[in-house]
């Protein structure tokens, strides 16, 4: 049996707009900017593709099955700037084929830096996913897939989810391969879902190099190579942004085409299936334990977090705004916590990072900033004002209380 297990990671950040260190304005994020960008990605992604996968899901009456991890954030967005893709989303939702995965609201590094907030964010989040889809996420996703056995015991201790999702990393398997469920060491029912990098980056990453040896990628060789697995896995977990979709890979690519074909021709193999990661964890059996004592992510070829905590610029900036959680959570201010929030997001520290070689077009290419120096003078600046305002807020309440009481 080969189960193929679609995840789609959608997520946009709060860019910030250009903020000097002698700005005094609140008003830290560029909302032309965001606004023009989730619209553009609406148009060429998410619009689209979110219809292909429902006439999909349609036209194979319940055998095609696929799940999203959506960040808070972009549903804010999507709320504010392009409803209709709301309404896509809600429509894939009745369909009882999909599944919704929960994560940290802000996408953010908060399980490195507190474990409060780490939790505080991952409630919202389910809380959202509730409210909106009626759904009770049963599968957990840290950002990025940033993953060690240190979170899995923090998920389990948590007592509400029956999965994790990672990365299939060579050097946590060994010998053994990603088509297999697992489970974390010291822990008694959670299991690990593993990304099969290869077949996953065949799609995001290689399937318009006209320079790859086996382009181009059809949906016919696709499923032939998931066929491969009958006899050798249970799962094949196809984990990648769903921004892969008339983003990454333009529509003249042939991707759209490729996804609408690929459901019949792996469904022409009697042994595979789709399901979604709820459903794997309910049929397969966890075969042995991954041990991860270190963190690992799905970024780069690394596989660490040296996309975002590689140089002293981005321990610094994150050191900073983690500094002074205590401060901004005295205030009881919504709207400073949610401006705090938003700054955790992992972007902000993506563009930061100086990595110029594999990798180095990659994060060149997302970067909206000259140069990863630029972009965190930016975000220092930003941040210097937020505490500046918690400080003056504070300042302010103590003033009032004196006053109250002389």
């Amino acid at each position: 049996m080969a189960s193929v297990c679609f995840y789609f990671q959608v997520h946009q950040p709060f860019r910030l707009r250009h903020y000097t260190v002698f700005e005094k304005s609140p008003r830290y994020f560029d909302e032309f900017k965001n606004a023009s960008i989730c619209r553009k990605v609406a148009n060429k992604c998410y619009l689209p593709s979110n219809r292909l996968l429902l006439d999909v899901i349609r036209r194979f009456e319940g055998r095609f099955k696929i799940s999203y991890s959506i960040t808070g954030i972009v549903l804010e967005q999507f709320k504010k700037y392009c409803p209709e893709v709301m309404s896509t989303f809600d429509a894939l939702a009745q369909t009882g084929c999909v599944e919704f995965i929960a994560e940290t609201y802000y996408h953010s590094l908060s399980f490195l830096y507190s474990s409060d907030e780490f939790i505080a964010q991952i409630n919202k989040h389910s809380e959202l996913i509730q409210q909106l889809y009626g759904q009770t996420p049963r599968v957990f996703r840290n950002t990025e897939l940033i993953y060690s056995n240190a979170l899995a015991e923090t998920i389990e201790k948590m007592d509400r989810f029956d999965a994790i999702i990672t990365e299939g990393a060579d050097h946590i398997l060994g010998h053994r391969n990603s088509n297999f469920v697992y489970r974390p060491p010291n822990c008694e029912r959670l299991k690990l879902l593993l990304k099969n990098y290869s077949l996953s980056d065949d799609i995001a990453f290689r399937f318009s190099n006209k320079g790859w040896n086996e382009y181009p990628l059809t949906a016919d060789k696709f499923a032939h190579w998931i066929n491969r697995v009958n006899g050798n896995g249970q799962c094949v977990n196809l984990f990648m942004d769903y921004e892969t979709f008339g983003e990454h890979q333009w529509e003249d690519t042939g991707i759209f085409s490729f996804m609408y074909h690929l459901p019949e021709k792996v469904l022409e193999h009697p042994d595979n299936n789709f399901m979604t990661p709820s459903e794997v964890v309910d049929t397969y059996d966890a075969v042995d334990v991954v041990d991860v004592p270190r963190i690992i992510s799905w970024a780069d070829t690394e596989r660490d977090l040296s996309a975002w905590l590689g140089n002293a610029m981005q321990s610094n900036a994150l050191h900073e705004i983690y500094k002074f959680e205590k401060l901004i959570k005295q205030t009881q201010n919504e709207e400073l916590l949610a401006d705090w929030r938003r700054l955790q997001t992992s972007d902000h520290f993506y563009y930061m990072c100086t990595k110029y070689f594999a990798d180095g077009d990659v994060h060149k290419y997302f970067n909206p900033y000259e140069s990863p120096y630029d972009s965190y003078i930016n975000f220092m600046n930003v941040l210097g004002n937020l505490r500046q305002q918690c400080t003056q807020l504070l300042s302010d309440d103590d003033s009032k209380v004196l006053s109250e009481t002389s």
